[in-house]
C-alpha cells in the first residue's frame, strides 16, 4: 500500500512538467494549423481552443513554478483558470453549433431550390 501512494505522489509531482512538454507539440502543431490559408476550414474554433490552450499552459508554468518553490500564491487561482477553460470551451462548442447550423441551411436552401 506504501508503495502505491509513493508511486502516486512521484506522477503527481512530475506531471505538470510532462504536461507542458506535450503541450509544446499541441502548439507546434496550431501553429502549422494557423500558417496553412485555406478557405474551407472555419478557424474560429481552433482559435478559442489555442486560447484554452494558452490559459492551460500558463496554469501550468504557475503550478511548476510554485512546486519549485519560485512563486508563493494560493492553489485556489487554479480554479480562475479552469473557470475561463471551461467558459472558452462551452462558447467554442457554441460557436462550432452555429456555423453548422448556418451552413447546413445555406445547402439545404441551395438544394431546395434545384428541384
Amino acid at each position: 500500500m506504501v508503495q502505491i501512494v509513493n508511486l502516486g505522489v512521484a506522477f503527481g509531482m512530475v506531471a505538470p512538467y510532462y504536461n507542458l512538454l506535450f503541450v509544446l507539440v499541441v502548439v507546434f502543431l496550431f501553429i502549422k494549423l494557423f500558417r496553412e490559408k485555406t478557405s474551407r476550414t472555419f478557424m474560429m474554433p481552433w482559435e478559442l481552443l489555442f486560447m484554452i490552450i494558452c490559459i492551460y499552459i500558463f496554469e501550468e508554468v504557475l503550478t511548476v513554478l510554485r512546486m519549485a518553490g519560485i512563486i508563493s500564491i494560493p492553489i485556489h487561482i487554479n480554479g480562475f483558470f479552469e473557470l475561463a477553460i471551461s467558459i472558452l470551451g462551452l462558447y467554442m462548442i457554441f460557436v462550432q453549433k452555429k456555423h453548422i447550423k448556418k451552413t447546413y441551411e445555406v445547402h439545404h436552401e441551395a438544394h431546395k431550390k434545384k428541384k
